[in-house]
Order: structure tokens, then C-alpha cells, then sequence
């Protein structure tokens, strides 16, 4: 289907499609551009007003457009409107979607094409450091919600011409715009055929929840397995350092967390933090997290175990668990204290930023006291349950802390009603659901280690000194 060359017939297809006389954004107007009749169509908001006001005085000033009879389409777009991105369509389908996506069309009497005029604007907040992401040094900006400026502070940090942005639209309702980053040279072309498939192949009414609706549409898990199959950053600088080791980026427009991918488990493991610090601090740091990762998952559990077995534990290991609370009542003390430290820090991250802090502090110290007052915990139990807090909130990437706080909870389940034999069968279902967990292309969560590349491994293992540590196109062989 193609536009017609009588413009009333253009305007009715354009009535049949948009509600011109209900919606009050829509911006059409009924133009003379000397002899010849035209039409324009906008939305209130998407189009900076400064150029619009422009671009109706050019388009109708009486000194060049008196008895003006166009000829040649092509050359009047190139003559008149030289200030904005101007393009030829006669794909009404194409022509909706863009003017739905912020550009503005004038179609004009005696031509089957339409004049696509790209001067957009977004309302968007200012770029600022993600709450979740802070580090102590570095950059301070982070993506937003607009696609355009996400692409913009790519490019700032890599002015390679490679860098490609491939554009997409997914939904049928909400027709959102997603793009994919990636350098070409670097990037392996067999994945990116797959994203490419996979992303035209979706069929959906629209993003309702940005990029993690995108996430879920991408790699389909089974529902007890929590791991996250993308790393998800609001950050520029990580984005970048990613797609230079030959990962591929996902912009969603409207979402200001991009999806990278491939992604393994060990990505969950580093934080920009470690390369804003020495290279001695920056590898402590990261061994801190490391260890973090298992204790947070064990500590619970264990503790639990300990307490099952106490009268036969060696007179030494007494002081890691306690001898005064049966094992069934010591069982439900942990999981009162496990969903209330749960509870109390998903309260303070929904408070108010001036609230959030004393709410989790004084808050936690106040129950904890009546807790123990009430004899529904113990001194033991909320010592073992803030360290495993502690624990959780020091790794970088919160979907991974999320996890493993699930498979915590599985696993005190477990040891609470079968003791060790909960336990051992816990940790092997654990392991067998982190091995099975899926990746985008068919890769291995476990990459590096299986399949083994020493020399992609201990660059995740070891933050080496700025010199060694440039990225590396070994990640291209994921």
C-alpha cells in the first residue's frame, strides 16, 4: 500500500488511523505553500517548538512562496527545510510509526510521498549517577529513559566508526523502539544473527515493563530457576567496557537499565568500583565479593545445621552455634528473622531517600530488641541473619543477590525439616539449577571455566593494572 497523490485521500487515511478531533496533542495544519495545498501532522511535545515556528514561517513565507508551482519534491525539501533531518516515504505504515515515535510528516497535494521531518524532543529527567550502582569515584552520569540520549553517552566515551546501533521496533500496540550496540569487527556476527531473528520473531502487544519485559521475551527459564540470563547496568562507563570485549547492548527506549549479553555467572561478580580503585584495593575487593557470593547462600543454612548437631560438634565449634534452643524452634527463628531483615530492607529502598536510612537502622534495632523480648529470636539468630544481610547488599549486581536470597531460603527449608540430608540435596538442586540456568545463543553460564579459557578467567578473577587490563577479544569467542 502506498500513498495516494490526492492529498484529501491521504488526510482521511490519516483520520481512519488517528483520532485528529478527540486527542488534543495532535498538531495538524492546513498549509498553502504558494499554489500547492499541504498538510501537517505532529505531536505536541515530540517536536521542539523553535524549529516548528521555523519551519512554518520558512514553508509560507510570501517572499519565496507567491505563485510557487513545486516541481521536483525532492529539490523543495532540500531548498526549504535545511535545519532539521529530512526524509522521503510512501509507506503510510512506516509514516505512522515515526510520526508516533516524535518525527512530524507534511504531505503535500500532487505527490504520492510524504516528507518526513525529524526535529524530536523528549521530556527527560537529567542524567545522574544510579542509585544502585554508586561508586565512590568516576563518572556520575547514568542512561535515562530517552534512547537517544543512552546512545549519545555511548558515543561519547567510543568514537570508534564501527560502532553500530541497529534499530528495532517490538509491539504492536506500543511500538517501542529497542536498539543493539555492538562494534562490528569484534562482535560475533553468528549471535547477532540470533538476536536479530529472535527480536523480529516477537510477537507481542508491547514492553509494558521496558527492558526486563525484553529480558524474559529473550531467554525463557524455567520458574525455579532466579538467576539472572542478562547483566543489566545503568551505566555508561560498564556498557562500554562490554561492548569493547565484543558483548552486544540492548537499549531499551523508555528503560534506563540496557541488557548485555552473552552474560555469565562471574559478570555478577565485578563492579566498576574495583577499576576506580588501586589495582591491591580493586582485587581485595573483588575477593570480598567472591566470598560473599557463598556465604551469603551458606551462612543461614549452616548455622542451622550446626545447631541440629551441636551435641556432637567438637567443644570448639560450640561458638558458632547454640546448645539452648530446640532445633524446630531454632528453625522458625530463622525464618522469622529471614523474612523480616527481607521485609525491613525492601521497606527502606520504597521510603523516602530521607526516611530510607533511619528506618532500616533504628527500625531494625527496635524489633530486633522486642524480638528477643518476646522470645521470637534469638541473640545468635539476628547476629547470623544481619551478617547474611550484610552479605547479600555487598554484591554489585542486586537481580543476583536476589537470587541467591532464594535459594537461601530453599535451602533453610530443607535443612530445617530433613537436617543434613535437606542440606546435601539443597546444595546438589542448587547446583543443578545454576548449571541448567539458560543464555542467550546456547553459551555456557559458566564460561570461562567450562568450557576452560584460562586467559578470559583471570581477567574476571584479577583486576590487572590498567596496561594489562584493556579490553580483549577473547570475549568474542564466547
Amino acid at each position: 500500500m502506498h500513498l495516494s497523490k490526492n492529498l484529501d485521500e491521504n488526510i482521511n487515511l490519516l483520520k481512519e488511523t488517528f483520532p485528529l478531533n478527540k486527542s488534543f496533542d495532535l498538531i495538524t495544519r492546513d498549509l498553502y505553500l504558494g499554489e500547492t495545498k499541504a498538510f501537517f501532522l505532529a505531536i505536541n511535545g515530540f517536536i521542539k517548538a523553535d524549529l516548528l515556528q521555523r519551519l512554518f514561517s520558512d514553508l509560507q513565507n510570501p517572499l519565496y512562496t507567491k505563485d510557487l508551482h513545486i516541481d521536483d519534491l525532492e529539490t523543495y525539501m532540500n531548498a526549504k527545510i535545511g535545519y532539521a533531518q529530512v526524509s522521503l516515504c510512501n509507506d503510510p505504515d512506516k509514516i505512522i510509526k515515526d510520526v508516533l515515535s516524535g518525527p512530524s510528516v507534511l504531505f503535500i497535494d500532487g505527490f504520492d510521498y510524504a516528507l518526513l521531518i525529524d526535529a524530536r524532543t523528549y521530556p527527560a529527567r537529567g542524567i545522574e549517577e544510579p542509585d544502585t550502582e554508586k561508586v565512590t569515584k568516576g563518572a556520575k552520569d547514568g542512561f535515562v529513559e530517552t534512547l537517544l540520549f543512552n546512545t549519545n553517552l555511548i558515543r561519547r566515551r567510543i568514537r570508534n566508526p564501527k560502532l553500530t546501533f541497529s534499530m528495532k521496533t517490538i509491539g504492536s500496540d506500543s511500538k517501542t523502539d529497542v536498539a543493539i550496540a555492538y562494534i562490528d569487527g569484534i562482535i560475533d556476527e553468528e549471535l547477532l544473527e540470533k538476536l536479530n531473528k529472535k527480536l523480529d520473531s516477537l510477537d507481542v502487544t508491547s514492553l509494558t515493563m521496558g527492558s526486563r519485559s525484553l529480558e524474559e521475551l529473550l531467554v525463557k527459564k524455567r520458574l525455579f530457576n532466579p538467576l539472572p540470563s542478562f547483566h543489566v547496568t545503568e551505566r555508561p562507563d560498564v556498557a562500554c567496557s562490554y561492548l569493547l570485549e565484543g558483548h552486544m547492548v540492548i537499549i531499551v527506549d523508555n528503560s534506563p537499565g540496557v541488557l548485555i549479553l552473552p552474560c555469565t555467572i562471574f559478570e555478577f561478580t565485578q563492579s566498576p568500583e574495583d577499576y576506580y580503585k588501586s589495582t591491591a584495593s580493586g582485587n581485595y575487593v573483588r575477593f570480598i565479593r567472591f566470598v560473599s557470593s557463598i556465604l551469603s547462600l551458606l551462612l543461614l543454612p549452616l548455622f542451622l545445621l550446626l545447631a541440629t548437631y551441636a551435641d556432637i560438634l567438637p567443644k570448639e565449634l560450640h561458638v558458632l552455634t547454640t546448645q539452648e534452643i530446640a532445633p524446630f524452634k531454632l528453625f522458625i527463628y530463622v525464618l522469622f528473622i529471614e523474612f523480616g531483615l527481607d521485609l525491613f530492607n525492601y521497606s527502606s529502598s520504597h521510603a523516602a531517600s530521607g526516611f530510607s536510612n533511619s528506618l532500616g537502622i533504628i527500625g531494625g534495632l527496635i524489633i530486633s530488641d522486642i524480638a528477643i523480648e518476646l522470645k521470637w529470636a534469638s541473640l545468635e539468630v539476628i547476629f547470623y541473619g544481619a551478617a547474611t544481610l550484610l552479605l547479600t547488599l555487598s554484591l554489585s549486581s542486586i537481580e543476583f543477590g536476589e537470587a541467591i536470597r532464594i535459594y537461601r531460603i530453599f535451602l533453610v527449608f530443607l535443612t530445617g525439616f530433613f537436617k543434613i540430608y535437606g542440606f546435601v540435596a539443597g546444595l546438589i538442586l542448587i547446583i543443578i539449577s545454576v548449571i541448567t540456568t539458560p543464555v542467550f545463543g546456547g553459551k555456557s553460564y559458566f564460561w570461562p571455566l567450562y568450557p576452560f579459557n584460562w586467559k578470559a578467567l583471570k581477567t574476571l578473577l584479577f583486576r590487572y593494572p590498567t596496561p594489562k587490563a584493556q579490553p580483549s577479544k577473547i570475549w568474542k569467542e564466547k
